[in-house]
């Protein structure tokens, strides 16, 4: 078959436009607040995707490119309605920036056979037509030319006529579902990916401002070597993919924090995240700007670690996930499954290299005797940023000893399971977690004869399990539902807390006001006694509970 390639732009348009945008036609038909009893105005958005796609399409329409260009289209098309269909997420910039800072094994979990004969049917089959099945031979420039620029100017018309005749039912519309924007396939995926490829060279390199000057150890730091007085050992545990309202401690019913329950934790119930998936919450949390303040920043800053570290604090980084998200860039670091021994890797770790979070505790020895005897004197913190619920293999998250609810969803698609079964396994990664902080706890109180101890959890972001059609995470924040945000803080006292004189009752009477991640950051530099000018007392959420608070 031989065709020009504006009418092959038109055709594959087409096919953008209807088979793959099943996800806004369904978005569409479960809107409460649609009234479209004709379908008059599907048909008019079906339009204007159409005509918007074929502008996109033309702009590739030279010889040497198209082909190449609009397959890439067909492809990244396909791969965002799959997981769109599956899970439910929308495909803007931080989800973008999310995908490309996921780490093979993470990537690899995601592929399913589900997955491959999509590819084949959504974006194989246009493709097998475009390269095989139909010829666009070259035509004289100049009559070419016209032609195509008539086809172009055609498309805009549509484009805009249709904008204006729909705007009154689509203003509205899509002010009160702004997921709706990111559903339109390929273009918001396209439009995201693009935003992020091109934003290093719009957008200038941010300059890095040191905010560690002034970073100072606190009074109770003058009389260490007494017997009241021993350095500080703090394990901050950077959680992954929590629910708050998982968490029995704060009032689910299974119970899925026995082992916590047992060693006198405080949680805070209401707390928010800073963002909905990794890239986004974990440097939010570690900065001292809050959230909005971190997210309008011109420049980048120092943060937490940073600040402990200019204090005299001897800092360590274990990474058992997916990288530390700049946090970790100016302290020492090491990833968990390169410095534990071979045995607890083969006890601990699965053959594509994703370990659970107990093979942690086989290399704390190992790290504090790496420290010199002068930091360790100073005062040690140490750093978890741990694997937890990482969806969607959350079967992969437990062990054999925490998998008290059954049966499991067993697969990487949880769309497909049964939700009795993918609140089983979801419910079982947070007992795994559960174990693996008392297992770090019990660890501390080993240490109790030289270190003031304690242990600080608090979750990256939460989760959704099949609730309103969504799973997993990384909904834009101004529209992700609450499952995605309310977070899990959890702290073990130890014998730390009693260096500030801190009142645990007052603690524990605080568990149910709001807090964010906001708080993080001032409220450890107040754990542990560290001065700072970017210290705000307000945000130090057991300030008030300190003597003389």
């Amino acid at each position: 078959m031989s065709l020009p390639p504006r009418v092959v732009a038109a055709v594959l348009a087409l096919w953008c436009a209807g088979p793959l945008n099943q996800t806004l036609w369904r978005s569409l038909g479960l809107l409460t607040d649609f009234n479209d009893p004709w379908g008059l105005l599907r048909l008019g958005c079906g339009v204007l995707i159409a005509s918007a796609t074929y502008l996109w399409l033309m702009l590739w329409s030279w010889s040497y490119v198209r082909l190449v260009v609009w397959s890439l289209s067909l492809l990244v098309g396909a791969l965002a309605q799959y997981y769109m269909l599956h899970y439910g997420v929308v495909m803007d910039d931080s989800m973008v920036r999310n995908v490309l800072a996921t780490n093979p094994s993470e990537g690899l979990a995601l592929l399913t056979p589900t997955l491959a004969w999509q590819l084949l049917l959504y974006a194989g089959l246009p493709m097998l037509w475009l390269w095989c099945g139909v010829r666009m031979p070259a035509a004289p420039w100049r009559s070419n030319w016209w032609r195509s620029a008539l086809a172009v100017l055609a498309a805009l018309a549509v484009l805009v006529g249709s904008v204006m005749v729909q705007y009154r039912e689509l203003a509205p519309l899509m002010r009160s579902h702004k997921a709706l924007r990111y559903m339109v396939n390929p273009l918001a995926s396209v439009v995201s990916t693009l935003t992020v490829a091109l934003d290093p060279a719009i957008n200038k390199k941010r300059a890095f401002v040191s905010l560690t000057a002034g970073a100072s150890l606190g009074p109770t730091y003058a009389a260490i070597g007494a017997a009241a007085a021993k350095p500080p050992l703090l394990i901050m545990v950077v959680g992954e993919t929590a629910r708050a309202d998982r968490f029995s401690l704060n009032g689910y019913a299974r119970p899925t924090n026995p082992e916590l329950q047992q060693r006198g934790v405080i949680s805070w119930r209401q707390v928010h995240s800073c963002g909905t998936n990794t890239l986004a919450s974990v440097p939010c949390m570690f900065s001292s700007l809050g959230k909005q303040g971190y997210e309008s920043r011109d420049a980048d800053y120092s943060n937490l670690l940073d600040v402990l570290q200019a204090s005299g604090l001897a800092v360590q980084w274990l990474e058992n996930q997916s990288g530390c998200k700049d946090v970790c860039n100016r302290v020492p670091s090491a990833e968990v499954s390169s410095i534990a021994t071979a045995e607890a890797r083969s006890t601990w770790c699965a053959a594509d290299g994703e370990c659970l979070d107990q093979l942690v505790l086989g290399t704390l020895d190992g790290r504090m005797a790496a420290l010199s005897e002068a930091e360790r004197n100073k005062g040690v913190v140490l750093v978890v940023h741990q694997m937890g619920s990482h969806g969607p293999a959350y079967y992969k998250r437990s062990s054999t000893a925490t998998k008290r609810f059954m049966p499991e969803c067993t697969t990487h698609v949880t769309s497909n399971c049964a939700q009795n079964a993918l609140d089983n396994v979801y419910d079982n990664s947070i007992a795994e977690t559960d174990l693996f902080l008392a297992q770090l706890i019990d660890w501390l109180k080993t240490q109790q004869a030289h270190y003031a101890t304690s242990m600080l959890y608090v979750s990256d972001h939460g989760e959704s399990l099949g609730e309103k059609g969504l799973y997993l995470h990384g909904m834009p924040y101004a529209i992700a539902p609450d499952v995605q945000k309310h977070v899990p803080w959890v702290l073990w006292p130890g014998t730390l807390q009693a260096r500030t004189g801190m009142d645990e009752g007052c603690a524990r009477a605080s568990t149910d006001k709001p807090y964010t991640h906001d708080n993080y950051y001032h409220t450890v530099l107040g754990m542990l006694d560290v001065h700072s000018p970017t210290y705000k007392p307000a945000l130090d959420m057991l300030a008030p509970c300190r003597r003389g608070g």
